[in-house]
């Protein structure tokens, strides 16, 4: 029986917190608006600070992950975590929600830079634990829904923050103990690969933020939107939020599988060729769901979650090919400070753009994005092999 790496799970179930405590407010927003007399679609823009913060704090925790230490900085991510649901739960109108949400993003924006290097410095499969990762993150969005209509439905929308922010700080005591501590920091150790020619280097960072941005712009537009989205196209056929909540979830647990497929691919091909199919799917699908009703819009959704998940553990496979493990954080950091605070936008943008114009539009608005996804993949550079030769080794490039 294969031996349990306490630090892989605690790795693997911090994703899927930050992840689950992202999309708490989404599922719980209608229950908040009724509780203080408004419209869900004028509350979304309250938390537009959670993922702008989410996003501009991932440059100084990328920096702090890697001069600092990794491990401390997981320990902050899951007290601050913690600490940010309780206090969510104690708001008692829009602004003092909109700020408690805002200092929950400022702790989420840790793991991404932090969390993920840590899990693949090292690791054999690099591909493949990226993807294990990205399917508990989505794993994490899957028990957002359920958990959270379950805990609405019967406790109010306040225990859908406060238990989570409970089971945050019993996991950063169980990181601090079981975790081994760092003897160097990150950027104080040996360099692990060969480095690349700074316009391979340029190119691969150029690519890797823009796919990030339209990517996560989708990622924001879709798992943001869907729960109101199914609530609205499956009017009449399913009115009650938990039995909502619990089909959302297993859509998301079922596309979330797609992450392992993905990962076992990137160890095996080059990045380009499995990733532009997966990039160009959604196209055609945002179109169709655009007209979609009933049970169609909810087959659909599920279709185009499955492709929506299954790219996102590229951009983290990048950064493992083309980037030393000595810097991977900061370089992380500042492609997410980027990516996530555009993509913020889009929670921002979600409630007046539906309110205006409806989700057929928004899903049109979506095609033209997952497009120019495509686009940017179509100009990802080769993988050259010295991205993991050992240091001095020359090696002849290899077609992307």
């Amino acid at each position: 029986m294969a031996k349990v790496n306490p630090t892989a799970l605690l790795l693997n179930v911090g994703h899927a917190m930050d992840h689950l405590f992202l999309l708490i407010f989404a599922t719980a927003v209608a229950a908040i608006a009724s509780d203080w007399g408004m419209v869900w679609q004028d509350l979304m823009p309250y938390t537009v600070g959670a993922f702008a913060l989410f996003g501009l704090g991932s440059f100084p925790a990328g920096r702090l992950g890697d001069l600092w230490g990794r491990r401390a900085m997981m320990v902050v991510f899951f007290l601050g975590m913690g600490l940010s649901g309780l206090l969510i739960a104690t708001a008692t109108g829009a602004w003092s929600l909109a700020a408690s949400l805002t200092l929950m993003g400022v702790f989420a924006s840790i793991y991404h830079p932090v969390g993920i290097p840590m899990l693949v410095q090292g690791a054999a499969r690099p591909g493949f634990a990226i993807g294990v990762n990205g399917l508990a993150g989505n794993l994490g969005i899957a028990v957002a829904a359920i958990l959270t209509g379950f805990l609405v439905k019967h406790f109010g929308w306040r225990m859908a923050f406060a238990v989570p922010g409970v089971l945050a700080l019993v996991c950063a005591a169980l990181f601090f103990v079981l975790v081994p501590k760092e003897t160097t920091a990150p950027a104080k150790r040996p360099k692990s690969q060969a480095e690349l020619p700074r316009s391979v280097m340029a190119r691969a960072v150029a690519i890797m933020t823009l796919t990030s941005v339209s990517s996560s712009l989708i990622f924001n537009f879709t798992t943001n939107g869907n729960g109101q989205f199914l609530t609205e196209r499956m009017r009449g056929l399913i009115d009650d939020p938990a039995v909502l909540g619990t089909l959302l979830a297993a859509v998301y647990a079922v596309a979330s599988l797609a992450q392992l497929v993905v990962g076992k691919l990137i160890d095996r091909f080059p990045l380009k060729r499995i990733y532009l199919p997966i990039a160009a799917a959604p196209v055609p699908l945002f179109l169709v769901a655009a007209y979609a009703q009933g049970w169609t819009a909810y087959a659909v959704v599920l279709v185009f979650m499955i492709f929506v998940f299954g790219a996102i553990p590229f951009v983290d496979a990048m950064i493992v090919q083309y980037v030393d493990d000595r810097m991977r954080s900061r370089v992380a950091g500042i492609r997410l400070a980027i990516a996530f605070g555009v993509s913020s936008t889009a929670v921002y943008l979600l409630g007046p753009t539906v309110k205006a114009a409806g989700f057929g539009t928004l899903l049109v608005a979506m095609a033209a994005i997952a497009a120019c996804t495509t686009f940017f993949v179509t100009l990802l550079p080769g993988r050259p092999r010295t991205a993991t030769a050992p240091v001095g080794a020359a090696a002849p490039a290899q077609a992307g």
